[in-house]
């Protein structure tokens, strides 16, 4: 199921679990690759492999919008629907965070902290397959 090895999975997830903390009213977090696997989720009301393949098409259809309408590269996609949001980020080229939430949360400090784990996320992917970073010393 997981794409990541289980030690970089539990770091996922713990980086799912403090961002819930800061955020209270999500109701789940979902990690996954950007074609559709789940890399991990902490929610007990959703179910994650639906919401990744989910994810993983409305990424396709986000990607050829933006690209189509020039605004570059895909980084976030916000949905909201009547009881609350569904907020998709990229987490580096390779994973996407897909947040839930209630209906009143912030939705600046929602932008806020899902780019901070977001990015925290693609760290932990691009430690985990050997790549490296912009201004990384190469081998």
């Amino acid at each position: 199921m997981s794409t990541v090895p289980a030690e970089a999975a539990a770091e996922i997830l713990a980086e799912l679990r403090r961002l819930r903390a800061r955020l209270p009213q999500l109701t789940g977090a979902l990690a996954a690759s950007a074609d559709g696997l789940v890399l991990a989720h902490d929610s007990a009301a959703t179910e994650a492999e639906s919401v990744a393949a989910l994810t993983a098409a409305a990424l396709g259809v986000a990607q050829r919008l933006s690209d189509c309408t020039g605004q570059g590269g895909f980084r976030e996609l916000l949905v909201r629907g009547e009881r609350g949001y569904t907020a998709t980020y990229a987490a580096g080229e390779a994973a996407v965070l897909t947040l839930i939430a209630e209906p009143r949360v912030n939705v600046g400090r929602l932008h806020l902290e899902a780019r901070r784990s977001s990015l925290r996320i693609s760290e932990l992917i691009d430690h985990t397959l050997g790549r490296r970073g912009p201004g990384a010393p190469s081998a």
